[in-house]
């Protein structure tokens, strides 16, 4: 439907976007007669809970939030945070003559249009306007070509999250009773941390492999060519026409994959080094090749986070974050995209930019088309581009910081990817000669000469591996032919080992789920954060660890629910979604035969319901209703060895030997930290043999809750053991009573009644003259007094129970110390920030170590230390930090009233005062309210 005739000279539109910065940017372009509002996301969605569905609906409608006896009808509610926004949107419709509906074109934000169409019922007529970047030319265009609401996109993205529902509605209750509460599964969440722990398992299994070979340095006599090197150094490749080994020769168990190759050990690779010493060589062969190297595909979602990983150590979070910002404020396209197009615009856009910042040398006669990679593309998006028909340069932007950078990266890739090839020469030269044992040598080298750049000029890919050598880097050898001596300046044996494959990174994890396609690129980065979240998975540097806790979830998922953690079985379902997408199938008989199994489907329906592999598939339902079959116990055991078992209990792994209740039996908690590679026999008999782990206290005389010891992260301390159906999350969650050891306790001697007095804490020593309550408390840096926001350092942990109201009140009537002590070095320097180009160093703080660039603070995260944090991750850390810190809001100064100023000054004084004592009184109260509420301290 096209705007009216009427309203195109009149009347008022209002324009629902999705986020209010996109509604700002959009309200300079459309003008008056416009009302640009936001609905700051979805306004409905499935319940969180019960408590949300309408009376009407009983039984398991009220638990999944969808009626699967009635063709998985699916439950809306408005969000609670939400319902002032919806009514603020209806207030603005019954003000208006049109509707234009302008959220992000893809399935998601077709799906948000639809909800809000269906919410706010309008009785006006309704326009789906759509765009992908936000410039003045693109809204003015959308606003003149609206279309149809496309009804196909919203039941795709209605069936995903159905699907998405009875998954983890269905499967993590399973975790729940035979892991642990609070825990979740998920279609692509399950998947993704299956891959890590599968990683991770590869790692433990892995035996390393040593190999040696030589390394000689070979000269050719000629000096004075700056172009032409006097040498070359080149590797053992054969031994009598053996070839000799390398680090790709071994398997995973450090044997060798085959018998066809020569395993040097130590001792006859030196030997053979000394026996080569005085060997006349001469170049056998000389083979060389024309080298080509084309530009990169624009960037797609999937390949933006894996490029501003590797080259500005951004997350995959931060790198969405700070493009939604590009975007929304009209410098770069939509950047939830699968394609790899460039518009015509977007093409001339970037050859004009070629020509005046290259030349025309650079410059390819015909423009590049890219054709799409990805299966399912909607390719209705272009790719990750500067917005515009005339792309500025990182410098004509006005950005800074985060936002610069990945701006700058998405324009190098752009302009590159419209650039000639590089090309040059590959060259791989072959030099023998005989040992004095008579053995025959044979090194090789290889080089490359670029000799015109083409697109390297502006853009050059980042790489995975940290040793890996980019595109760009050059290779020199010196001008040598066939039958040519060469003197040996050294030869020299190296000893080398087999590395276990890398752990994944998020770039890689991003990489290896595109790869087998599963998930889809908008939703990459939300479900590592999931995992990161879930505890499943933690980061060491910028490497992905899965934790103990990951391994008996896929175990038991594995085990149990095979075909939902299935790679291949995945993907399949991602292309039976596509499917019912592009109107190839429906949605209601493909949900039947997920949720209850073949047999409810048959016939044309079946074959509708998208079957891949024709294999009986029994029904999600049938599987989570048998858990009698699962051991809990067995699912979360792993032997390490000698009698050794990893288990993972309710409060985190440990380690036990023997059997409990029984003479020699050994117990002690893994650090939460710990990558479960490192875990070996060795280990676990150190950890085994401190005083560690849970030391049962006995039982509060009042709750009847058990006390026990733990050593924690920051030291011994003591909790309470609170019943299992205690809510842990929500509005109704109860959290243990926990305190930490003092200085003088230990694990194995505390006693209980210390333990009981220590969980009293803090405790409220008495009130001031005024009513204020002063509190003994003990934290982090030592015991303290509090009195609203006054804090006093006490002398020693005992003055917390022996402290009286008149020395508290003593130690208040003196003066504070004030000034600061002299600065702390940092604990370590880590280099330049790529982002804020200033010096990165990690410091101690007030609650632990923290990096910094001087302007942003980012805290180590759990597995992060000072003693392994890389440049890289604290980048990362700051970067992450950034992109979640607020704008910067700029105060707009009131005009100043030139007449009755002295009056206005003098109200507005006494005003002050009276609101600031209003404002003392309301926190002393606030301060003696929330001491009496306070049961406990947390564990320090």
């Amino acid at each position: 439907m096209s705007p009216t005739s009427e309203t195109a000279h009149g009347g008022r539109r209002l324009v629902i976007v999705e986020s209010p910065a996109k509604a700002k940017t959009i309200k300079g372009y459309l003008g008056p007669g416009y009302v640009v509002e936001a609905s700051v996301g979805h306004i409905r969605d499935l319940p969180s809970g019960a408590a949300e569905v309408p009376e009407k609906y009983t039984g398991e409608v009220r638990r999944l939030g969808v009626d699967v006896e009635h063709d998985f009808q699916p439950i809306y509610v408005v969000n609670a945070d939400k319902k002032a926004q919806v009514k603020k949107l209806k207030e603005l419709l019954a003000e208006s003559d049109e509707l234009f509906l302008a959220t992000d074109e893809d399935r998601e934000g077709e799906a948000i249009a639809w909800h809000l169409q269906e919410v706010l019922k309008p009785k006006v007529p309704v326009h789906r306007m759509v765009f992908h970047e936000i410039t003045k030319d693109a809204i003015q265009a959308a606003v003149a070509n609206p279309r149809e609401l496309n009804k196909r996109m919203v039941d795709a993205q209605e069936t995903r999250r159905i699907l998405d529902r009875l998954y983890g509605y269905e499967v993590s209750p399973v975790l729940w009773k035979k892991v642990m509460r609070g825990l979740s599964a998920g279609r692509v969440q399950s998947v993704a941390t299956r891959l890590v722990v599968e990683r991770e398992r590869e790692r433990i299994a892995f035996r390393s492999a040593e190999y040696w070979d030589l390394t000689g340095t070979f000269s050719t006599g000629r000096v004075g060519d700056p172009s032409d090197p006097s040498s070359l150094t080149a590797r053992l490749a054969a031994v009598d026409g053996k070839r000799v080994a390398q680090g790709r020769d071994f398997g995973a168990d450090g044997r060798l994959k085959s018998d066809s190759v020569l395993h040097l050990d130590e001792a006859n690779a030196r030997a053979l080094a000394a026996s080569l010493a005085d060997t006349r060589f001469t170049v056998r062969s000389v083979e060389s090749k024309p080298y080509r190297r084309s530009p990169y595909a624009p960037f797609r979602t999937t390949t933006l986070q894996q490029e501003a990983s590797r080259k500005l150590g951004f997350g995959a979070k931060a790198t969405m974050q700070v493009a939604q910002k590009l975007y929304e404020n009209g410098f770069i396209t939509y950047m939830r995209t699968d394609s790899t197009v460039l518009s015509d615009t977007a093409v001339a856009a970037a050859r004009a930019q070629v020509t005046q910042l290259y030349g025309a040398d650079y410059l390819p006669e015909k423009p590049r088309v890219y054709a799409g990679k990805v299966k399912n593309a909607q390719e209705a998006h272009e790719a990750i581009r500067p917005s515009g028909d005339r792309f500025r340069t990182p410098a004509e932007t006005g950005l800074t910081g985060d936002q610069f950078k990945l701006y700058e990266l998405i324009w190098k890739r752009t302009v590159a990817s419209q650039m000639k090839d590089a090309t040059g020469n590959s060259v791989t030269v072959k030099i023998g000669g005989t040992s004095a044992d008579g053995r025959d040598a044979e090194f090789s080298a290889s080089g490359k000469t670029i000799t015109f750049h083409g697109f390297m000029k502006a853009y050059v890919e980042g790489a995975d591996d940290p040793n890996a050598e980019l595109d760009d880097r050059e290779r020199r050898l010196p001008q040598v032919a066939e039958g040519d001596a060469l003197a040996a300046e050294e030869i020299t044996a190296d000893g080398h080992a087999t590395k276990p494959p890398a752990r994944y990174t998020e770039a890689t994890l991003v990489k290896e789920l595109e790869e087998r396609e599963i998930g889809r690129p908008s939703t990459y980065a939300s479900i590592i954060g999931t995992i990161l979240d879930r505890g499943y998975v933690f980061k060491k540097g910028t490497a992905l660890v899965p934790s103990f806790l990951s391994f008996a979830v896929v175990n038991l998922l594995e085990k149990h629910f095979g075909r939902l953690v299935d790679y291949d079985f995945t993907a399949r379902m991602e292309d039976d979604l596509d499917r019912i997408a592009r109107g190839e199938a429906q949605s209601v008989p493909w949900l039947k035969r997920f949720y209850f199994g073949e047999g409810e489907v048959s016939g044309a329906a079946a074959a509708d319901a998208g079957n891949g592999d024709g294999d009986h598939l029994g029904g999600l339902k049938e599987l989570v209703t048998d858990l009698g079959a699962i051991d809990a116990r067995e699912i979360s055991s792993f032997p390490v060895g000698d009698g050794i078992v990893l288990r993972v209990g309710r409060y985190g792994a440990y380690v036990e030997r023997g059997e409990r209740e029984q003479e020699g039996y050994q117990k002690a908690d893994v650090p939460e930290d710990l990558a479960p590679d490192e875990l070996t026999v060795e280990y676990a008999e150190e950890l085994l043999a401190k005083p560690s782990g849970d030391f049962e206290l006995g039982t509060d005389p009042v709750s009847g809750h058990q006390i026990v010891a733990k050593a924690g992260r920051y030291g011994p301390y003591v909790t309470e053991i609170l019943p299992e159906d205690t809510p842990k999350t929500g509005k109704n969650a109860v959290k243990p009573r926990t305190a930490s050891l003092f200085k003088t306790m230990s694990l194995d001697t505390v006693t209980l009644e210390e333990a009981l007095q220590l969980m009293s804490l803090p405790r409220v020593v008495g009130t001031d003259a005024e009513g204020v309550e002063i509190t003994a408390q003990n934290g982090r840096y030592g015991p303290y007094l509090k009195k609203g926001t006054d804090s006093r350092s006490l002398t020693s942990e005992d003055q917390l129970f022996s402290i009286t109201l008149e020395e508290a009140l003593a130690i208040y009537a003196q003066p504070k110390q004030r000034g600061r002590a002299a600065a702390k070095p940092p604990l370590k320097e880590l280099g330049t920030d790529p982002v804020s180009e200033k010096p990165v160093v990690v410091k101690d703080g007030r609650f632990g170590p923290y990096v910094t660039d001087g302007e942003t603070n980012a805290t180590l995260r759990t597995g992060d230390s000072v003693e392994t944090i890389t440049p890289e991750r604290g980048y990362e850390l700051l970067a992450e930090k950034r992109a979640k810190a607020p704008a910067k809001k700029t105060a707009k100064k009131a005009p100043a009233k030139k007449t009755a100023a002295k009056k206005t000054a003098a109200k507005k004084t006494t005003a002050a005062k009276k609101t600031a004592a209003k404002k003392t009184t309301t926190a002393a109260k606030k301060t003696t309210a929330a001491a009496k509420k306070t049961a406990a301290a947390k564990p320090e």
